[in-house]
């Protein structure tokens, strides 16, 4: 299978702080890959050195073939990038912006037209072509900066928190063009905060933390990979797990006064113990459900990271540059 890139011992320190340690990766040609980690993790500096944006300390960076470091035009020709801060300029039109992003590419002027009239409508922004920018959405400003890193037709795209700080219905559009992107063959390199959304889109999943590929693999093997199976318990009244049963789950989490998440590696066991307990303190059990880890599980598994906080911390952080 054809590699779109490559990370060979890729390695970036800002001083005494190991940003990106001896990271092997590789992404195959047509692949909807995702970047999971907690913030500071980075995922952000892997785009940035696969980009050319920061050069690494030790390793090596090949895209499609091509060197970063000795050929860094070849490079930026097969890609697109949507950075996680607005890379448009908001006193220029949405045409404007396109027909900017093509002569840097070097299109020529009939092409540059027809494919930027192309995008804007593939996205839904033809109606607002002539409109400034920074009177947009964050949605809109989101699509047409997708638009933006796609005319140049590249066959690998970059996308670092391409959902970040959208609404729902916004969200949802952005990834119903992703997965069209993937199904029309590129390759779509993402990182994201959301566990839900590289869930649903990616092939792959890698999960990074303190500059190391700690998981990798496709989300329906990393869910696979652990030997727990999560219970949700709910009784009828206010309660407490009594510390006898502690030696039969691996990890305790209390959603209310009556409900409770349960890991356990011995599923059949915890609940006729769960269900003993009910009997014994005149309790009922008014829910009870078995199912997999989560993806998120997994997430917190390997970076001891609540996924869910996280997400919510990064929804609340400032934008630099935002607009």
């Amino acid at each position: 299978m054809d590699e779109a890139i490559e990370l060979v011992n890729l390695t970036k320190s800002y001083g005494k702080l190991m940003a990106v340690n001896n990271v092997n990766l590789q992404v195959h040609e047509g692949e909807f890959f995702g970047l999971l980690g907690p913030n500071g993790a980075g995922k952000t500096t892997i785009v940035r050195l696969i980009t050319g944006l920061t050069r690494p300390s030790s390793g090596k960076v090949l895209v499609a073939g091509h060197d970063m470091s000795t050929e860094p035009v070849q490079v930026k020709r097969e890609f697109g990038l949507i950075p996680e801060v607005s890379n448009l300029y908001n006193d220029m039109s949405a045409w404007e912006n396109l027909i900017f992003s093509s002569k840097l590419y070097g299109i020529q002027k009939d092409e540059a037209s027809r494919r930027s009239m192309e995008l804007l409508e593939l996205f839904g922004l033809k109606e607002r072509l002539g409109g400034k920018v920074g009177q947009f959405s964050k949605g809109m400003k989101r699509r047409l900066a997708i638009a933006m890193a796609l005319i140049h037709r590249p066959r690998i795209l970059f996308l670092d928190e391409p959902t970040g700080g959208l609404d729902v219905q916004s969200s949802r559009l952005i990834r119903q063009m992703l997965r069209q992107l993937h199904i029309d063959g590129v390759t779509i390199f993402m990182t994201t905060h959301y566990i839900e959304e590289a869930d649903q889109l990616c092939n792959r999943v890698a999960i990074i933390n303190q500059g190391s590929i700690v998981a990798l693999d496709t989300p329906e093997k990393l869910r696979s990979s652990t030997p727990e199976v999560v219970i949700d318990v709910a009784f009828d009244s206010p309660t407490q797990i009594p510390a006898e049963l502690e030696v039969n789950f691996t990890k305790l989490v209390k959603l209310r006064e009556e409900r409770f998440r349960i890991y356990t590696t011995d599923s059949e066991t915890l609940i006729k113990l769960l269900r003993a307990f009910a009997d014994s303190t005149g309790r009922s059990i008014m829910a009870m459900s078995t199912m997999k880890p989560t993806l998120e599980d997994v997430f917190v598994k390997y970076t001891g990271v609540d996924a869910l906080a996280a997400e919510r911390m990064e929804q609340l952080r400032p934008k630099r540059g935002a607009g």
